[in-house]
């Protein structure tokens, strides 16, 4: 039995699709009341859970012999602090601990490439750049790292786990949608006037759910593994979106400063409206960050090996097209 938590996420629904297609047992952990439409059709159990609830993750992995635990709060706004201390801090700790109680064989658990320390530009990224909370700015990333730091304690006391760092995460049964695919559906409905200078490395959502079994299989006890795809500029990816849509691309592109300023605009906006902001202080940070990150790890040690980003792209736009989001 094979359990996945956050299994109705970007992410989780790709990894619970793929190994249901490879014929595994599969057992689906939700919160309660969750929308399961990205679950809809699959044939996996379904059972409620809250990684905050350590009673109700010993229900969900009872018998279980692998877990992949993926249920975290992904967020790039400020002021969510105490809830992201909760789930991705406390919460990968409930996960570890919850594992090693109940005999499961081995955890992989879902880091982020945020949770690494970013060197300075013209220095690549890879797993030996560590983790350390007082040096990350966000405070998603710092919350990462720490949950990181509880796992890799549990693994210690003699819990079989693995890590894996994921980079930008983008592509098809993006049902919620994501950052990036909120950025797309915008842009082909014309709400997206302006491109940003600036870009990220992004993965393929099924390379890195790939990635996940692989690490199950061949990852070594304790160890973490980069999973990126390759780096894009913003305008490279609304102009690969607008081949497919035929949409032009916005000739207006904001410069670091100004994409700064205007997310910070946006950002105290939000902070007074409840609305969350097309742009954050922290989504600019990141399109602006040090994105030289390498895969080598997972390539040599995994067989890791991410599809063209722009082939990802137009599946996303594709799919968005089939569900009628766009």
């Amino acid at each position: 039995m094979i359990v996945v938590t956050g299994a109705p996420g970007h992410l989780g629904n790709n990894l619970v699709r793929l190994l249901v297609e490879r014929g595994e047992r599969v057992r689906a952990m939700v919160l309660p009341g969750e929308d399961l439409t990205p679950l809809r059709g699959l044939d996996v159990e379904i059972v409620e859970g809250d990684v905050r609830d350590p009673e109700s993750l010993d229900n969900a992995f009872r018998g279980a012999d692998l877990v992949f635990h993926l249920a975290s709060i992904i967020s790039l706004l400020p002021g969510r602090s105490e809830l992201l201390e909760q789930v991705n801090v406390r919460g990968a700790r409930n996960v570890a601990e919850a594992c090693l109680r109940n005999g499961v064989r081995r955890l992989v658990h879902t880091s982020s490439i945020h949770a690494l320390v970013e060197p300075p530009r013209g220095v690549g990224i890879d797993e030996n750049s560590g983790l350390d909370p007082l040096r990350v700015s966000m405070e998603y990333s710092k919350t990462k790292a720490r949950g990181t730091l509880e796992v890799l304690d549990v693994i210690r006391k003699g819990l079989d786990g693995v890590i894996v760092y994921p980079t930008g995460v983008i592509g098809p049964n993006d049902f919620k949608p994501s950052e990036v695919g909120k950025m797309i559906i915008y842009f082909i409905r014309g709400h997206l006037p302006i491109s940003i200078e600036g870009g990220y490395n992004f993965v393929d959502v099924r390379d890195v759910a790939h990635g996940h079994i692989l690490a199950a299989e061949k990852g070594r006890t304790g160890e973490g593994y980069i999973l990126a795809g390759e780096w894009i500029s913003v305008t490279d990816v609304l102009k690969e979106v607008a081949s497919v849509v035929g949409r032009p691309v916005p000739k207006l592109k904001l410069s670091p400063s100004a994409a700064t300023a205007v997310a910070k605009a946006l950002t105290s906006f939000s902070r007074m409206t409840g609305k969350k902001p097309l742009v954050s202080e922290d989504m600019v940070e990141a399109l602006l960050s040090n994105s030289e990150v390498s895969s080598t790890k997972a390539l040599t040690e995994l067989g890791f090996k991410p599809r063209p980003i722009r082939e990802t792209i137009r599946d996303t736009v594709l799919w968005f097209k089939e569900q009628g989001m766009v």
